[in-house]
This record gives C-alpha cells, sequence and structure tokens, in this order.
C-alpha cells in the first residue's frame, strides 16, 4: 500500500527525475578545456546546509565493493581525496595506525581508479565525444600533476574542508556540466536498459504487471540513518529467504516500480520540501493522491498547520485563517473532491541500517479536512495576547509540554501519537496531557498553548460530561473550573493591589489539587487587598468573589481535585484572567 501510494505520486508529481535520473546536489565543479588541462574551481554551494542540484545519472547501490558514478561522485573517486588522505601527512608513531592508514589510502586509490575506468569505458564507446574525451585526458595525467596543478585555485581549501560532498566536471564554455551531455546520457541509459534486460522476468508485487525485477532497491536516508539506509530491504541468511529467492527477488518489485517510489520518497524529503517535518528522530512526509487544486492546497496548508510555530512571523494570524479558511472550503465542497481523493502521511524512523515505518495512514481528502478543523475548534481559546503569535499548530503544542519549549525534546512516541490523534480525530495522547500539567506545575505558568491543550484532551475524552467552551463560562458549576476562576481572581485583586503575583508563584500547585487547604487562607488575604483599592474596584471583586462562590456545591471547597479536574482549574484560571484583561481593553477603548 505504501510503495503503492508513493509510485502513483511519481506519476502524478512535476520535476520528479525521469527513470535512470536522478536530482543530486554538486557542491563544486572542475572546469577543464578539450585537452584536460584544469582551468579552475566552481562553487556551486548555496549555502553552508545546500548546494546547487544537477539532474545525473542515478546514483549506483554501494555495498562493500567499489562502483563509480558516472561523471560525477564524491571527493574519493573523484580525485582520490578524503579526509584519511588529508590527515596522511600527519606522523604517527603507530605502527599499526599507519598500517590501517596505509590500507584506506589503497582503497582510496581502487575508488579513483573505478572512476576513472568507467570514463575510459564510455570513451570507448562514444569516441567522437569531446567532452569524454576531454575528461579522459584529464585523468591520463597522472594524479600528482592534477593534483599540483588544482592546489593553487582559490577554492581547493574549502572543497578539502568537506571531502564527502560531491563534484563534478564542465568543459570550458559549455553550458551543461560533463553528466548532462546528451549523448552520454542517451549511452547510459541504453546501458541500464540492458542489464536491466538481463534481470529475471516476473510479475511486480507494486503494480501487478510483468518487469524485471531488482535484486537491490535504492537508498532513501532520512537523518539520523545511515547514508545507505532503504525503506525496502532484504538481507541473505536472515529469515526474508525462501524457496531459493534472496535478497529483493523474495519479494519481486521491477524497476520501473522502484525507480518510481524511491525518486518519490527522495523528492518527499528534499532539503526544500513543503511535503516533510521531522520532530526528534521522526520525519514524517504526506501528500495528495491527486495534483488537483484541492490536492495541492491540502498538501500546502497542511504544511503551513504543521509550522506555524514560527512560520508566519509577520503576520501569524494570516498563517491561521488561511489554513482554516482552506479546509473550510474542502470540507464543505466549494473546493470540489472526488470520491477516490485520499491523503496520505507516512511517519519513518532511523533503525540500524534500513528504515523503520512508524506510522502509515490514508484517508479521504474531505475527512481528512474535517479532522484538521475539528483540532482547531478543540484548540480554540480566547486570545488576549498583544502579539497573538500561533499556537494549534504541532510545533507549538510539543514545545509547550517541553523543557524551554525544545519540541524536539519530548517523549520518544508522543509526536507519533499526536499525529495520529489529529489526523484520524482520535482522543488526543494521555502523554500530552500529562507532560502539559506537569510542565504547569514546574513553571507556575499557564500559557494559552498548554490550556488549549489541555481543554483540548478533556473535551475528547469519552464520556466527558463537562465540556468546556472557548471563552468564560459563567455558568461551568465544576468544581475544579470554578477554583481555577476564584484563584486567576484573588491573583488579580493582588496584582492591581500591590502589583505583586506571589500568590500564583506560592500557591498554584496547591490550590490546583487540595483547594480546601489552601482556599481558606487565601480568602482571607484577599479581604486585606481590597483595602488597598478604592471604592468601586474593592466592589467589583467583592462581588466576582460572591459570584463565583456561589457556583460551589454547599461542602464548599472540596478537599482533592482528580487529574482531570486538575485539568478544568488550569482552564478557568486562564478563562478567568483573559476576561479580567479582554475588559482592560474594552474598557481602555471606550476611554479612547
Amino acid at each position: 500500500m505504501i510503495l503503492k501510494a508513493l509510485y502513483d505520486y511519481y506519476y502524478r508529481g512535476k520535476g520528479l527525475a525521469r527513470p535512470g535520473l536522478e536530482y543530486k546536489e554538486l557542491a563544486f565543479l572542475i572546469v577543464i578545456d578539450e585537452q584536460g588541462r584544469f582551468l579552475r574551481l566552481e562553487d556551486s554551494r548555496i549555502d553552508a546546509k545546500r548546494s546547487k542540484s544537477y539532474l545525473l545519472p542515478k546514483a549506483v547501490n554501494r555495498t562493500s565493493g567499489q562502483a563509480a558514478n558516472l561523471c560525477w561522485d564524491n571527493c574519493s573517486y573523484v580525485l582520490n581525496l578524503s579526509q584519511a588522505t588529508l590527515l596522511q601527512e600527519a606522523s604517527t608513531a603507530d605502527p599499526e595506525e599507519d598500517q590501517g592508514k596505509s590500507g584506506k589510502k589503497k582503497k582510496e586509490k581502487k575508488n579513483c581508479e573505478v572512476f576513472a575506468e568507467k570514463i575510459a569505458e564510455y570513451c570507448a564507446a562514444l569516441p567522437q565525444n569531446k567532452t569524454l574525451k576531454a575528461l579522459q585526458l584529464f585523468y591520463e595525467q597522472g594524479w600528482e600533476s592534477i593534483l599540483a596543478s588544482m592546489q593553487a585555485d582559490p577554492l581547493w581549501e574549502e572543497l578539502c574542508k568537506n571531502p564527502a560532498c560531491n563534484l563534478s566536471f564542465r568543459l570550458n564554455g559549455a553550458d551543461t556540466i560533463v553528466p548532462e551531455d546528451p549523448q552520454i546520457v542517451a549511452h547510459y541509459l541504453e546501458v541500464l536498459s540492458d542489464s536491466q534486460s538481463k534481470m529475471p522476468h516476473h510479475a511486480c508485487l507494486v503494480t501487478g504487471e510483468e518487469g524485471y525485477i531488482v535484486k537491490l532497491t535504492t537508498a532513501t536516508p532520512i537523518a539520523g540513518s545511515q547514508a545507505t539506509a532503504k525503506l525496502v530491504s532484504f538481507k541473505e541468511n536472515s529469515g526474508y529467504d525462501s524457496y531459493g529467492k534472496t535478497q529483493a527477488y523474495n519479494a519481486p518489485i521491477s524497476h520501473e516500480a522502484e525507480f518510481a517510489y524511491t525518486s518519490a520518497l527522495k523528492h518527499l524529503l528534499g532539503k526544500d520540501s513543503r511535503n516533510m517535518f521531522r520532530i526528534g528522530t521522526r520525519t514524517f512526509v504526506f501528500w495528495a493522491s491527486t495534483d488537483s487544486q484541492t490536492g495541492q492546497q491540502a498538501e500546502e496548508c497542511f504544511f503551513s498547520f504543521l509550522n506555524l510555530q514560527g512560520g508566519e512571523s509577520d503576520d501569524p494570524d494570516r498563517g491561521i485563517a488561511k489554513v482554516e479558511k482552506t479546509f473550510k472550503s474542502i470540507f464543505s465542497g466549494e473546493l470540489k473532491t472526488a470520491d477516490d481523493d485520499r491523503f496520505f502521511i507516512l511517519g519513518l524512523a532511523p533503525n540500524a541500517a534500513r528504515l523503520a515505518v512508524v506510522y502509515w495512514r490514508e484517508i479521504p481528502i474531505r475527512e481528512f479536512a474535517g479532522n484538521i478543523l475539528q483540532h482547531f475548534e478543540d484548540m480554540d481559546l480566547i486570545d488576549t495576547r498583544p502579539e497573538k503569535r500561533p499556537y494549534k499548530g504541532m510545533y507549538s503544542m510539543l514545545s509547550a509540554v517541553t523543557l524551554e519549549g525544545k519540541s524536539s525534546e519530548v517523549q520518544p512516541n508522543l509526536p507519533d501519537a499526536l499525529v495520529k490523534s489529529i489526523f484520524q480525530h482520535l482522543p488526543y495522547p494521555y502523554a500530552l496531557y500529562s507532560a502539559c500539567i506537569r510542565r504547569i506545575r514546574a513553571e507556575q505558568s499557564i500559557t494559552i498553548a498548554r490550556a488549549a491543550i489541555v481543554k483540548a484532551c478533556l473535551n475528547r475524552q469519552p464520556n466527558n460530561h463537562h465540556k468546556l467552551i472557548a471563552m468564560l463560562d459563567s455558568s461551568n458549576k465544576n468544581a475544579g473550573y470554578v477554583c481555577g476562576r476564584l484563584f486567576a481572581t484573588l491573583e488579580y485583586l493582588q496584582k492591581k493591589s500591590s502589583g505583586l503575583d506571589s500568590i500564583r508563584q506560592r500557591y498554584l500547585n496547591a490550590a490546583s489539587t487540595t483547594p480546601a487547604a489552601v482556599f481558606g487562607n487565601l480568602m482571607n488575604l484577599s479581604v486585606h487587598h481590597e483595602e488597598k483599592l478604592n471604592e468601586a474596584s474593592a466592589t467589583f471583586f467583592r462581588k466576582l468573589k460572591n459570584e463565583i462562590l456561589d457556583l460551589l456545591s454547599s461542602d464548599g471547597f472540596p478537599a482533592h481535585l482528580d487529574i482531570q479536574d486538575q485539568g478544568r482549574f488550569f482552564v478557568g484560571y486562564h478563562h478567568q484572567m483573559a476576561e479580567f484583561y479582554r475588559k482592560k481593553e474594552v474598557d481602555k477603548e471606550n476611554m479612547e
């Protein structure tokens, strides 16, 4: 199912490489003339982490042996240069270390020899190609001559700082690089097709059609995984062999299907991809089954939803409004969707030499839009903050429940569970709720994001008869909610009378768990705070306290609040405090 969805995405996507090719970043280009003489290095880096991408012959699968890419590769293959060779000049007193370095150097020399041999092979097949001839002449000079000419280039030191980077060649005056030469590419694809035709022929498990079967699949690494990590991988003599069929022959995938799904996944995992997000060690990719306007907007808005933490720094409300408007249009039918239009989300994690699938879900786009809208409704709270920063996105939620707001520090399985609850409209994970409560207690701080998380988690609990709304609910008689409102009133009274908020710092945790133990003392203190106010303000607070106390049962303050009512305490606190600031803003506007 996953492979078929990725396969379909390849054929509905735009800008993906055609079969046999792939987009690859090249950090530097070596410019040579038609006689193979080195002229200069060209810098293709965009910034410290990215370089310009080129459409190149697909990278070869490497295991324990040497295998060179066609006219492009890393520095070890192209220039016999790696971190080990750069350190080779440093002396060492350890003979065993010397011997190890010598063996490493021999391997590197083999790498570059394989690269040069591949160029000579293609040059023999295309004797009239001037580009290949120049490249062959370049390597016929010998390594000492090549490196001596390149070391004087201003970019040589930059190249040596990153010997693992990829590089290629460009003939002086040419508009394209060597591996983009049409003759070279055409011959490469012909050779590739001929080699594939020698593979076993079988029905593909992805497409159901007959085709030539791959033996090894292409690497699709993610952050934190090995460079050779694959979505589909088999190892000999590990329990996956059956009926004498080893490696990928045991689960036949055609070359065409393998190229399509790996190319699609690489595209989704690209550095500038807007179909991917990471949380901790998890990498998630998502896409729609259709390339229609509805599918594209669903993908774009889901990306914005995931990045509402800081992606809309100029006007965060505009970002939220756009996401909500788009999903409402999809859910209402204003943006048309077909019955078979689906939305997919795939969660991956590093796992030894492979990739582990930690989450997979497909859902109709319209149902998906409804689930996102329900999440917005569950997280909705009155917001009196002047800056109105986003708080409904995943990053904001996870940051709210971690120390110093580091979303990468959340519990390992929490992001997966949160994605699942939003995507499938399930109860939010209890781990999110408990982490939020703990963070409130640790910091004595009830931010809007934390209050919204508590509200959302409680409202999705089954058999919940005390639903919380977005703003102050003066009719809510739940003991936890009422105590939270009263605590906010007493804190605001103290701040108005003396400019302090020591009540929250000293009594918040106790008041939210054992109200009867602390509210008697707090009520007595409030009388002294009222004496410092003018008559009108004192009357206002006295009346409000009585109104809130009337909502409690005749038994008075409860001796203990359970974990759910503790959460309602914090929501009640937030609602009441937001109401104070809302009235303050209204009074200010009326005075103006």
